[in-house]
């Protein structure tokens, strides 16, 4: 029995297809407000405290 002649790949191209996946919007805004809290954060409690903690160490 012979082996089958291999597909070409036009012919593959049909079976497969290559789609990204959007981001939706309300991930986008997730993201920014989660970036927003942590440079807030930052530079609310730990900047300080590092201050303190360079100055006076334990």
């Amino acid at each position: 029995m012979a082996e089958p002649e291999p597909h070409s790949a036009q012919g593959e191209h049909r079976h497969h297809r290559y789609v990204t996946n959007e981001i939706p919007w309300f991930v986008h805004l997730i993201w920014v407000g989660f970036w927003i809290l942590a440079v807030y954060y930052t530079v609310r409690w730990i900047l300080p405290m590092m201050q303190l903690e360079i100055r006076n160490p334990p």
